[in-house]
């Protein structure tokens, strides 16, 4: 076997054994990946893997921004505009000078590369801190502020990326010309993004057939990212409002056939390259420090805790006073928005990690400048994004369920279940008026329509009773014998087909056709 397969080999086996085992242990999977590669990395004449920087910021990058942004709720984004704003763009731009700082004074960097670092690690990942707070239960805006906020600051943190750069590669920094670039970068990104997601739309109109679709989907980002990347724009913000945009009007452009399996295919995709990712950052470490051969141990580990106690107490010390400052100030606010218990931006506060987008970040740095020397501390960047991304994710990320516990942080209720029964409800409701207009039609049998009626009356009624404060349950109840007795049915009909199958009756494709109408069946059992 060469040593390519090998390496190959190696690093499924690795993601494989960590994704079982964090799944078994509940712990979030990108700490297993992270620490799994990590220990990989450092055995003796262990793999060494070595990826073009462009490569992971222009293959990689882009799908997963349009994802985020696609399944991101636009409502919840407007309703918190504000704290996700001053999270997503003030604290990256407050991280960003802070880290800029630090590595200044303490490690003798150059403007231009330490803002390159300051950039590189200001982004959140959304991964780690969502899931422990959806797992958890923690009030629904806590979990809708972070994911908006790393949603939001990807973008802010890479449009600075992007000019800090361009400032190291080209030997120069102007202040004033950056901020310009910064800003005409931010709206020709959003211009590019709603352009090609006007088209990509105009042009899934007019297709019906999911396999296109889904490919169609899938370079939509790549439409997006690589056009504004060209024009000098802002790549990160074109991906992010082009998944908006399309994300808005999916409804609209998407059959329920293609949305099926569309949605499963994103989800694997945003799985296995956040996986792949992840993994990533323990096997890369050794390759690092390497290149840092010439710096003690002593003087690496300070400077790793140097950069990461910016981050983190960079995210603290911005978080309590912008959360209580502006409605100390505002009587309006605080009518609107009253203050919260402090135990919700401490868990806000605590959730900064870092992940996948700081990673690719990283390793995209050029290797060299146009005069043709090798960018400037490229490798000491790497290593320090590196200690960021590994103290937060595992630190971070493993104490913060033991936070939330301890402070007492419990869902507020607010789980979207009266919204949905109500959506449902409206939806039974629209369903039983529709059928009464079309009693009268000719080819509606009589018989069919009051059996489709009463099918849609007993959902109404259901919905009715989890609206009513004083339901006793019973419908409820019924509902969850019936769902129990119909699934005894439906794995009754798989275990024939799947017996005509062993038998030579049937072959697999009609197996699987039946199978899948099955499946759909038994997952509307719940509505």
């Amino acid at each position: 076997m060469h040593d390519t397969e090998l390496v190959l080999l190696v690093v499924l086996a690795a993601v494989a054994a960590c994704l079982v085992l964090a799944l078994r242990l509940r712990v979030p999977y990108p700490i297993f990946l992270v620490v799994g590669g990590l220990a990989i990395g450092l055995i003796p004449g262990g793999p060494r893997v070595v990826l073009q920087p462009d490569l992971v910021l222009v293959v990689v990058l882009p799908p997963l921004l349009y994802a985020a942004a696609f399944f991101s709720s636009l409502q919840d984004l407007r309703a918190n505009l504000r704290p996700i704003s001053l999270l997503a763009v003030g604290l990256v731009l407050a991280t960003t000078v802070t880290v800029a700082l630090v590595a200044r004074a303490l490690m003798g960097f150059g403007w231009a590369e330490a803002f390159v670092l300051g950039a590189v690690v200001a982004p959140t990942d959304p991964v780690a801190a969502t899931a422990i707070a959806r797992r958890l239960r923690v009030p629904r805006r806590v979990v809708t502020i972070l994911e908006g906020e790393s949603l939001v600051n990807d973008a802010t943190a890479l449009v600075l990326y992007r000019v800090a750069i361009g400032a190291v590669v080209a030997g120069s920094f102007s202040a004033l010309e950056g901020g310009g670039r910064f800003f005409a970068g931010a709206i020709g990104g959003v211009a590019i993004g709603l352009a090609i997601g006007w088209i990509v739309a105009s042009l899934r109109r007019t297709i019906d057939h999911p396999p296109t679709e889904i490919l169609v989907s899938l370079v939509t980002p790549y439409f997006a990212y690589l056009p504004a990347e060209a024009l000098g724009a802002s790549a990160v913000l074109a991906a992010v409002t082009t998944g908006i945009y399309l994300g808005w009007r999916s409804p609209e452009l998407i059959t329920p056939a293609t949305r099926i399996q569309a949605f499963a295919f994103w989800e694997s995709l945003v799985f296995v390259l956040n996986s792949m990712l992840f993994m990533l950052v323990g096997l890369q470490l050794p390759t690092v420090l390497d290149a840092l051969g010439d710096i003690s141990t002593g003087t690496l580990i300070g400077y790793a805790a140097a950069i990461c106690g910016a981050v983190i107490l960079t995210r603290i010390a911005w978080v309590f006073p912008l959360t209580y400052l502006p409605r100390a100030l505002s009587r309006r606010l605080r009518e609107r928005d009253p203050y919260p218990p402090w135990q919700l931006p401490a868990v806000i506060s605590w959730a900064g990690m870092r992940g996948a987008v700081s990673l690719a970040a990283a390793l995209a740095i050029p290797l060299h400048t146009d005069a043709g020397g090798s960018f400037p501390n490229r490798a000491l960047i790497v290593f320090c994004a590196f200690a960021v991304i590994l103290v937060t994710l595992v630190a971070q990320g493993l104490s913060l369920p033991m936070l939330i516990r301890r402070l007492g942080v419990e869902s507020d209720g607010d789980d979207g279940a009266l919204e949905e029964a109500q959506a449902r409800l409206r939806a039974a409701e629209a369903a039983i008026e529709r059928i009464d207009e079309l009693a009268s039609e000719g080819w509606v049998r009589d018989d069919s329509a009051e059996r489709m009626r009463g099918a849609y009356e007993y959902r109404r009624r259901r919905f009715n009773a989890r609206l009513d404060d004083g339901d006793d349950g019973a419908l409820e109840d019924r509902s969850l014998a019936f769902q129990r007795l119909r699934r005894e049915v439906l794995e009754a009909e798989r275990a024939e087909i799947i017996r005509m199958r062993n038998r030579g009756l049937i072959n697999d494709d009609i197996m699987r056709r039946v199978e899948r109408d099955l499946d759909l069946e038994d997952a509307r059992l719940e509505i």
